[in-house]
């Protein structure tokens, strides 16, 4: 079933974006070092060069929680949007990783951007939660009279890794979760009327794809029953998720232009599935959108779940001149959801 269409008239604006990665980055020489493994298979397996984490990777100390930089990306949202905080009448967050089962991580990070008297939402999801959260958000200024909202997306995935276990023996398929991630926050100012940036968001694709088919990537929950368990927080079907996400992105491309009813001569920005630096360059190379510029970080940022899209929508927003539009793809691996947006600049 489809994402209700906006009445006549009526649209959803991005109005700005702002993003955080916690400390340093973190090249390959010095990850390979801590884990105790060859730096040239990161590169060679991943295609990754940098990433982020909140955690100390000597001291294993969470430096920054989750509400902690999506604080700071809806403060620079908030800042480069013209938006006062006192104008925005929702939040919504989408995340894998939350600081806690409760409270909600989406109270946390509105307390402290001093937002309170308003409705607050939070979808937990993989990569997909970014764009569930923009898929309400819209919704909420196209049908439900909202004004201005922050949407947010973001994850800590190191504060599930294991930095004392011994990974000189371990399988590509486990030592993958150790390599493939980062950490990082995202955050849109959504408008009624354009504003800031003033780009249209014309269409959002959210559309559950899992039925009878086994979960690429499964992360777990620890409690006083089973945390001495024997086995690791993340485990993920590497080969599944590698063959399945470049012909899920590829139906989502479609479905969106056909849709839209635009042609692939329509697009002047593609913003493809961020899984890794290779993964990466073999879907944008499969979508063959020839005429579009592609707009990545992942090589630089690591795969940070829910910030990715937002990511791309910094780097895309200040490139967008009057007309022009972009298509955005994501994938959620962990039980397969479909989505994606689409843009045009007003």
């Amino acid at each position: 079933m489809q994402s209700p269409q906006s009445p006549a008239g009526t649209v959803a604006y991005l109005a700005a974006v702002g993003t955080a990665l916690p400390g340093d980055p973190v090249d390959n020489a010095r990850l390979a070092k801590t884990l105790g493994v060859n730096d040239e298979w990161i590169d060679v397996f991943i295609g990754t060069r940098t990433r982020h984490f909140a955690r100390d990777l000597e001291s294993g100390e969470v430096r920054w929680s989750l509400a902690d930089i999506c604080a700071q990306a809806g403060e620079r949202a908030l800042a480069a949007s013209g938006v006062a905080p006192e104008e925005i009448e929702f939040v919504v967050m989408g995340t894998a990783t939350p600081d806690h089962l409760m409270p909600a991580t989406v109270n946390t990070v509105a307390d402290l951007l001093g937002l309170d008297q308003l409705p607050t939402y939070q979808l937990q999801s993989g990569c997909a939660g970014a764009v569930q959260a923009l898929d309400l958000g819209r919704t909420l200024i196209t049908g439900g009279g909202y004004r201005a909202g922050l949407v947010i997306g973001g994850d800590v995935c190191s504060k599930h890794l294991d930095l004392d276990r011994d990974l000189s023996g371990a399988a590509p398929s486990d030592l993958v979760n150790y390599v493939l991630f980062g950490d990082g926050a995202g955050a849109a100012v959504l408008t009624s009327e354009p504003r800031g940036h003033a780009v249209a968001v014309r269409r959002v694709l959210n559309r559950f794809t899992g039925l009878g088919r086994e979960p690429g990537q499964v992360i777990d929950w620890f409690g006083l029953a089973d945390r001495h368990e024997d086995r690791q927080a993340i485990r993920e079907d590497y080969k599944a998720i590698e063959e399945s996400v470049p012909v899920i992105a590829e139906e989502i491309l479609w479905e969106l232009l056909e849709e839209l009813e635009w042609s692939a001569e329509d697009v002047d920005f593609l913003l493809p599935p961020q899984l890794s630096g290779h993964m990466t360059r073999r879907i944008t190379q499969q979508l063959n959108l020839p005429g579009s510029v592609e707009v990545s970080c992942v090589a630089d940022t690591g795969n940070n779940g829910n910030a990715l899209p937002f990511l791309q929508l910094d780097a895309l927003l200040s490139k967008m001149t009057q007309g022009q539009r972009a298509l955005a793809v994501a994938v959620e691996s962990s039980k397969w959801i479909k989505s994606g947006f689409a843009l045009e600049k007003s």
